[in-house]
């Protein structure tokens, strides 16, 4: 079965497991153990606010240690598929371009990169979504962390 074609409105990936149901369950452990810690403050129900907050912080910088390596990897792939694809006018330039901007670009096809990422260098654009919105041809990344 193919995977649908992505484009802006559809690219976001969301890990239901992960982003709902793991999320949701640490939120409602952390209020069931602030609330036994409000109405009985004893060491046992700190430890289990303690545990919660922990479980909090553990989901969150698994989140965003797997995103860091996933950009800099993207950046990698990004500044070699320019370094290929682009004139050596812009090859020059290729330093120029931010995390964020080489991230969003990596959904421009190849057709499409040489073109937009001139207009961003030269139109100073760095929202990411502005850039993503001036994509015609999108090239699918579905190995997304």
């Amino acid at each position: 079965m193919a995977a649908e074609p992505q484009n802006f409105s559809n690219h976001p990936r969301m890990v239901p497991a992960f982003h709902g149901v793991l999320f949701t369950l640490i939120v409602v452990i952390l209020g069931y153990a602030v609330t036994m810690f409000v109405k009985h403050p004893a060491f046992g129900t700190a430890v289990g606010v303690m545990l919660a907050v922990s479980l909090l912080l553990i989901t969150w910088y698994a989140r965003v240690f797997a995103l860091t390596v996933q950009d800099r990897v993207i950046r990698l792939e990004e500044r070699l598929r320019m370094a290929a694809l682009l004139p050596p006018d812009l090859q020059r330039r290729i330093p120029d371009f931010s995390r964020g901007q080489l991230v969003a670009l990596r959904f421009a096809s190849d057709a499409e990169l040489p073109a937009l990422a001139k207009r961003v260098l030269d139109e100073k654009i760095t929202d990411q979504k502005e850039i993503k919105k001036r994509i015609t041809e999108w090239r699918a990344d579905h190995l997304r962390a």
